[in-house]
Parts: structure tokens; sequence; C-alpha cells
């Protein structure tokens, strides 16, 4: 079967993955509403497209924190990469070295950091950290991350408890025997999110920057309140993300939610979104909202799932192409051209 578009790679995961395993990657938080909402806000969002405009030349590449990347589609951090194919995150790193783009590594990989940094030396990877009630662990982990190379930190701050994900429950679902959460061997028994520390706040940014050099990018915000307080603790990054409809069911697309973060933080630092990307047109539209670059997260287990490595290639391949058509017919030859001006909302 020709993969020709990501629900290709969707359709294959399904059927394909082990029933536990597609539950579990697809599971959104109690009715799925926030979860599906976010692909389908991007149908509310239309075109404004100029017309004879020099697309001859096309020029994709956006920066990161002053890192460039070939064009503004990372990896976002999900958990447990060696459910979709056995060399789980070693895989991701390596397709996102080939494809020039970030991986966000997750706490909670089925690979140590050792591990993924060594698959992809010289990859652009930040690492994504969830605060334990251990706060040796999560140190240790800061720690580890620096001196392997990652360049950013990505912390992670809607998750205080677990979402209510039904078919999980339904199914008992546990990693396999022969799966570990491989960076957090030895510091307790894993799998139980209770280790989580509900008790973080604002404060702990501060705790997090006297640990360490990285730049930190917060993960998970969704109001101008938020965004306000993300700018004033000083981090560098905001994610636009509702953790993929996994946690609060009800809340906003992050599509919708972008319009309000970027008014906000008025350029005062750079603003990324996940949730919902499932076209390079997609891509455009958030770009054109004022996101800096989106990251993918199930998209990127089902390239996984498909062909490891190559089948994550593929997956970025085709957004690549069809971001790079998307803005060509909208009459942009570069990044740097899209803006608030091509896009307008559907009325309701």
């Amino acid at each position: 079967m020709a993969m020709v578009c990501l629900s290709d790679f969707e359709a294959y995961a399904k059927k394909y993955l082990p029933k536990i395993a597609w539950d579990f990657f697809a599971a959104g938080a109690d009715d799925c509403s926030t979860r599906d909402e976010n692909i389908l806000a991007y149908k509310r969002i239309h075109f404004r497209p100029r017309m004879l405009r020099d697309v001859s030349m096309m020029d994709i590449r956006t920066k990161l924190l002053g890192t460039e990347i070939s064009f503004p589609v990372g990896i976002a951090p999900t958990g447990f990469h060696q459910l979709a194919w056995p060399d789980g995150e070693k895989s991701t790193a390596r397709a996102a070295r080939a494809m020039n783009t970030c991986y966000i590594a997750s706490t909670y990989s089925t690979c140590t950091l050792e591990e993924i940094s060594a698959a992809a030396p010289g990859g652009f990877q930040w690492f994504q950290l969830y605060i334990h009630r251990n706060r040796a662990v999560s140190q240790s982990l800061v720690q580890r991350a620096e001196a392997l190379g990652f360049q950013g930190l990505v912390l992670t701050a809607d998750l205080p408890y677990t979402g209510k994900r039904r078919d999980d429950i339904r199914n008992g679902f546990r990693l396999p025997p022969h799966m570990k959460l491989k960076n957090l061997e030895g510091a307790f028994e894993v799998c139980k999110m209770s280790l989580l520390d509900p008790s973080v706040t604002w404060n702990d940014i501060y705790w997090l920057r006297s640990l360490t050099h990285l730049p930190i990018i917060i993960k998970g915000i969704l109001t101008k309140e938020d965004a306000e307080l993300a700018v004033r603790h000083g981090v560098q990054g905001i994610i636009v993300s509702n953790h993929g409809g996994r946690q609060l069911d009800g809340g906003p697309a992050t599509i919708d939610a972008l319009v309000e973060v970027v008014e906000a933080v008025q350029g005062r630092v750079e603003i990324y979104l996940d949730g919902g990307i499932r076209k390079g047109s997609d891509v455009l539209k958030a770009l054109a909202l004022g996101a800096r670059c989106v990251f993918i997260g199930r998209p990127a287990l089902w390239g996984l799932a498909y062909k490891g490595e190559e089948g994550l290639q593929d997956v970025l391949r085709i957004l690549q192409d069809e971001f790079r058509l998307s803005m060509a017919l909208a009459g942009c030859a570069s990044v740097s051209e899209i803006g608030r001006h091509l896009v307008q909302f559907s009325k309701l």
C-alpha cells in the first residue's frame, strides 16, 4: 500500500499494533472530546492565499532557540516507543537527525538518555522532564541530559495526576515485562504514575534553573494568564499543549489556545505547539497564528510502527513536502513571509 498521507500510517498502526498498545497511544481522557477537537479545530481555519508571488525558490528552514532545523516540525515527547518498534527511541532519534529536526526525548522512554544520545550523535535533542516526588531523581535526570549534550529542558506542566483514559483502565495497561522505563531504573518501582509530584508550582522553575544552564521550555500552557507567568519566571519557550487531549477533557484545542498565548507573550519568548497536526497545511496554519514550530506526537509513533526509523522519516518527509506545497500555494516563499494575514476563522 502506498503511504501517501499521515492517515495511511494511522490505519497501518491500528491494524498491526497489539490492541493494548494501539489503545494506549490513541487514548484521550474521558470522552476524548479535546483529543478530537485538536484535529477538528484546524478545519475551521481557512487560508487567504495570495497569487502571482514568485515561489520558484522555497526556504522552509527555521530556528529553535538559535539552532536551525530543516522545516518547522519536530517530534514531541511521547513515552514507551518500544511498544511501536523494537529499537524504540533510538530509531526516533536517528530519524530526527536524518531529517535535521528536533526530537524531545521523554522521561518515560524505553531507552536511556545515554542510548538515545549515542544513537544519533550530533542530533538536535531536548529532554522532557516530569518532576517526581523524589527530587533527587529529577535532578539526576536533568544533569545527565545536560552532560550528554541535550540542548533544552522541556518541563511538562499539565500532569499533576494522570487523566482518566478509559481504554487503558479496561485493558489493565502495563508495560510488557521485557520493557522498562530505562531512565528511572533503580530509582523506584516504575509505572506508578502517583510518583509524580502534584505539589509542583511556578517556584520550581527557579529550582530547575539552579540545576542547569539549559534553556527551559514549559509544555502544557493553554491560557494567557499562564503564558504571562511563564515569561515572568524566565522560561525561554512555551509549548502550547493539552497533552494530546489525554489530561483535562473539555479544554481548548491547542490551535485555538495558541492565539491567546501569542497575544499575551508579544514575542518575548518562542512559542511552539503540539496536538492535532496531520497535514502540512496544519503546520502552515499554526505558523500563521504565531507558532514558531509544531511538534508531532501520535503520527511519529505511527511512523515507527510502520517501519521504525525509516517509517518515521517517511512521515516527516510527507509533512515536509505538504508544508512546502501549502506555503507555495498560499504565496509564501519563505517562513518569514508567513503571518496572521494568511488565515481567517470561519464564521459560525
